[in-house]
């Protein structure tokens, strides 16, 4: 699952190559929207909200697209080969005289009107990267369920809209918990800061292309991705399991160091000390 920084950059780049152009192209590879046509239509801007992307063109349309585990758009120039995957995988081609987008294994696209974004975004918490950000809500938000586990609560976009598996792991280390401790066992001073913490991270990686937490160039993550090594402050060899959740979350795997980190490990049902990372 992309974290909230790539999707910005991803929206940045189809609104550099897009905006301001009118449409020699489109198709859109599904069945609802088979014979939908946006040929001859200027793209108005495109949109990051959480992790959702918004596609606005002339005519009060918005194409929505959701990344999901391993989707992509890419930016090609007329006559650059397309890379991003074979055809069949491809869902939408937006098209213009300087540019052609390509979707490639986007589970959600749909077309609707811009004035039914909200049916599409409208259940997502503060963007941590958008101009709705509120740090008040989203701490609200994440302690209105004081039993529910730590990561699970960060990952659930209703509560705050952005963070994905690998900020998850690092944010948790970052408040010396473990992703199992219920938000409502935090200290009282933890919750805001790690609010503040999540906004400022995604803030330093939305323009980098190498994500980074620690601000070492040698090791730019905590924990994520690191088990079995050492972890990073302490040395003690970082642990790594599946965490459930809301059913896109279920399977996803976490990180964590055993000493650094305090609260509960994960169910003996799910330990995965091997496992390699794969957002």
């Amino acid at each position: 699952m992309p974290e909230g920084d790539t999707v910005h950059q991803a929206a940045r780049r189809l609104h550099n190559a897009l905006a301001d152009d009118v449409l020699t192209r489109s198709d859109l590879r599904v069945p609802k929207y088979a014979t939908a046509d946006l040929t001859g239509r200027a793209v108005l801007d495109v949109t990051p909200r959480g992790k959702h992307l918004l596609t606005r063109v002339e005519g009060g349309l918005t194409l929505h697209t959701h990344l999901g585990m391993d989707g992509s758009w890419k930016v090609y120039a007329p006559g650059e080969r397309w890379r991003g995957g074979p055809a069949h995988q491809i869902r939408v081609i937006l098209g213009t005289a300087r540019h052609a987008a390509v979707g490639y294994r986007l589970p959600v696209l749909e077309l609707l009107r811009t004035a039914d974004e909200d049916r599409a975004v409208g259940h997502l918490g503060p963007d941590l990267l958008g101009p709705d950000w509120d740090p008040d809500q989203a701490v609200r938000n994440l302690l209105a369920d004081p039993a529910r586990p730590l990561g699970e609560a960060l990952l659930d976009q209703r509560n705050l809209a952005g963070i994905g598996n690998i900020y998850k792991s690092e944010l948790c280390f970052l408040a010396r918990a473990t992703p199992w401790l219920p938000v409502g066992e935090l200290p009282e001073d933890v919750p805001v800061r790690l609010v503040a913490a999540a906004k400022r991270i995604l803030e330093a990686n939305r323009d980098r292309p190498d994500r980074s937490t620690t601000g070492r160039r040698d090791q730019r993550l905590y924990v994520y991705g690191r088990a079995p090594r050492p972890c990073l402050r302490c040395g003690t060899p970082v642990r790594s399991a599946e965490q459930g959740g809301e059913a896109e979350n279920r399977g996803r795997v976490t990180y964590w160091c055993p000493s650094c980190q305090q609260g509960p490990a994960a169910p003996s049902r799910t330990p995965n000390t091997s496992h390699h990372p794969t957002n």
